[in-house]
């Protein structure tokens, strides 16, 4: 248990602290000079059971409480030195109010320098301190008179703080390590050393860190836990590492900065937050109001931008974004306190939110809902808030690192609601059972319209589709998705179009007639220079539209190809020229032909033979070497029919019992899921990719 002192300053704090400890914590020598604290001392108490009490003794002194605010975030009991002289005094509010906004909520109020005044004048001092203490975290604390001279009354209160040691839980050491830096400093023969107060996790000797916000990789030496050689330290000690790496130095880490394990660094400088402002403030905050934030150890300058239309008056409590001058490292759920910019009072504070708001539509109706259920503190509880309201889907990596959630917290996240993970790269997005559900069903829906209203087309456009979905899903999520539902046979990808599996184009019977006697005019002796459509529509006397949409129809299909402007080739009579690049290319020395060489194998003129050239080599089944070309061996099969020849890109099985899209909560990432559920057959003509708006080759 970690015991921090407040209260005003010459109040007794340190004097209190080193009649329990033995332990003078004014180890500076300006600090015994003018007899007053001006840092963060620190001291350490063995209890009865072997646990370690450790104290942080903060300043009083007006000019100190961002030092003081330093300390206090680490602390998880707090003893409020009023002195019985003095009475409450400004800074004791002050503290009072830190430890309240801070959600310090164990504590006992310590009547310092008792000895001082007449049992009758310290009744009513502490019928002054409860009346402080009302409607605050500290409301029924006891209030325990001492002597640090006389000694009257230390025994009492370290026995009493050893029964609240012994009932104290401990902090939770799942999560991922987090410790608040508030000292850095050499030892000769050892290096650079770093104390704070771990808050959340655990970290053990070799284990790599890395500095945040900075950036800077480290590895933990050796460590220091409750003032003891250790393995390990744990959420709530008080905790030394001896840190070593390339530029790990006094002059590179400082007092804010955060150690943390690598999946969490992702400083922020913009925040989604609760702000509670103090009664006591002159005056209601306005709109980009300017303050001095205080977080674990870190102070930084920051705007209050209010999320709704009326300035929070004093006493009041609101949602606001903190938009900060320099990014920091937190964790949503932390607290935090703001004052003033001439740091003469404290305004108010309360806790962090969401770490990634938004710079732009913050006030929307959408995003107020959201910020509501990222405020929810249990996680499983908000991640099903987040997923009942708009846009219905969560990037469930960040919401654990932004947490400092573990990997076992966040498999049980996914198993306890049954998410549904969709990997995308390092981003595992996820959805619950039901809107997944409502998606597929709507998925089957529109592609079942769309092949209704359109036989003629092999599918839908991606883009398209995507947005005529509820919920409409980011185009890397969209994707991913369809790709899973295609390993399971849900739906067929064709090239840039999506399908259902069993849809297949048909031709209307006259478009069927018509296709027959141009396939008679493009095949045959004719198929390696077939006639372009203007010549096709004088032999048939036929409109050229009317032949020009009939060839994009069957091409559509894979039937033919159009390798030039107006010039289309059957797919057989591409899968034959490819057997003729093929053998020039197992003929020729080094497997290399010209122009000249294709030219004549295919009989076509050096025109054709040129725009069929150029075909392959878009198509990538032939590359261009100068004046030469060689076979791409991994391309050469891409014209044969799938009878003929196994698919250039295999399908890829899968399915919900399937690893492929797995999350890895243990590496922190999410693997890819494989590309599947179409071939390089099933590509459409180089001309309609081009053409069609929803191709993303095209763009």
């Amino acid at each position: 248990m970690i015991v921090g002192t407040a209260g005003h300053v010459d109040h007794g704090k340190t004097a209190l602290v080193r009649a329990l400890t033995g332990v003078d914590t004014d180890r500076l020598q300006e600090e015994k000079a003018r007899g007053m604290t001006i840092d963060l001392g620190f001291a350490y108490l063995p209890a009865p059971n072997g646990d370690v009490i450790g104290f942080i003794d903060v300043p009083g002194h007006e000019r100190f409480v961002d030092t003081m605010l330093a300390g206090a975030s680490g602390i998880d009991f707090v003893l409020l030195v009023i002195a019985a002289d003095d009475g409450i005094m400004p800074q004791t509010r002050e503290h009072l109010a830190i430890i309240d906004l801070l959600g310090i909520r164990r504590g006992a109020v310590v009547l310092a320098k008792s000895d001082l005044i007449a049992p009758a004048r310290r009744a009513a001092v502490q019928a002054d301190i409860r009346a402080a203490l009302a409607d605050t975290a500290l409301a029924e604390a006891d209030i325990m008179p001492t002597s640090a001279v006389s000694g009257d009354g230390i025994d009492d209160l370290r026995h009493f703080l050893f029964e609240e040691a012994s009932r104290f839980a401990g902090r939770a050491s799942s999560g991922r390590f987090r410790l608040a830096v508030d000292r850095c400093f050499t030892l000769h023969g050892v290096g650079t050393v770093v104390t704070g107060t771990v808050l959340s996790g655990s970290v053990g000797v070799g284990d790599h860190l890395v500095v945040s916000p900075s950036g800077l990789a480290a590895r933990v030496r050796s460590i220091h836990a409750q003032n003891r050689l250790a393995e390990r330290g744990r959420a709530g000690d008080r905790c030394a590492l001896n840190l070593a790496g390339d530029g790990i130095g006094k002059e590179a880490i400082g007092r804010g900065d955060i150690i943390l394990d690598p999946e969490l660094h992702a400083p922020t400088g913009r925040i989604d937050a609760r702000l509670r402002v103090l009664p006591g403030e002159p005056r209601p905050i306005g709109q980009w109001f300017p303050v001095r934030l205080h977080h674990a150890a870190a102070e930084v300058g920051a705007r209050v931008v209010l999320l709704s239309d009326e300035p929070v008056r004093p006493g009041g409590v609101a949602k606001v974004q903190l938009v900060l001058d320099n990014p920091i490292a937190a964790a949503a759920g932390d607290p935090y306190v703001v004052r003033d910019t001439s740091a003469q009072r404290t305004i108010g504070g309360g806790r962090l939110i969401d770490l990634r708001a938004p710079s732009r539509k913050r006030r929307t109706p959408e995003r107020l809902i959201q910020i509501e259920a990222y405020a929810v503190p249990d996680p499983e509880a908000a991640v099903t808030a987040l997923l009942d309201t708009p846009p219905h889907y969560l990037d469930l990596g960040s919401f654990a690192r932004d947490r400092a959630l573990g990997s076992d917290e966040t498999q049980r996240l996914v198993d306890s609601l049954g998410l549904v993970c969709i990997p995308v790269r390092k981003t595992l997005f996820v959805l619950s059972p039901a809107r997944w559900m409502q998606f597929r069903l709507g998925l089957a829906a529109n592609l079942k319209t769309f092949h209704a209203d359109n036989p003629d087309l092999p599918g839908i456009g991606m883009e398209r589709l995507r947005l005529q979905l509820d919920p409409r899903l980011p185009a890397p999520m969209f994707a991913a998705a369809l790709r899973m539902l295609a390993r399971a046979g849900k739906l067929a990808l064709d090239g840039a179009w999506v399908r259902l599996p069993g849809h297949e184009v048909r031709l209307t019977p006259q478009d069927e007639t018509l296709w027959l006697q141009i396939e008679r005019l493009i095949g045959g002796s004719t198929r390696y220079h077939p006639p372009r459509v203007r010549d096709i529509a004088d032999m048939l006397a036929k409109p050229e539209t009317e032949i020009r949409r009939i060839l994009k129809l069957t091409g559509r299909i894979g039937r033919v190809y159009e390798v030039a402007h107006d010039h289309f080739f059957l797919r057989p009579a591409l899968a034959g020229i490819v057997e003729i690049v093929d053998d020039l290319t197992a003929a020729e020395p080094g497997g290399r032909f010209n122009a000249a060489q294709f030219r004549d194998r295919a009989g076509s003129g050096r025109k054709v033979a040129i725009q069929i050239l150029e075909f392959l080599d878009r198509h990538g089944v032939t590359l261009r070497r100068g004046d030469l070309r060689l076979v791409n061996r991994h391309r050469r099969d891409l014209f044969r029919s799938p009878a003929d020849s196994e698919p250039a890109i295999a399908e890829v099985s899968g399915g919900a019992s399937s690893p492929v899209g797995r999350p890895d909560f243990k590496s922190g990432r999410g693997r890819e899921p494989v590309l599947g559920g179409f071939d390089s057959h099933s590509l459409p003509p180089l001309s309609q990719r081009r053409d069609d708006g929803d191709n993303p080759l095209s763009r």
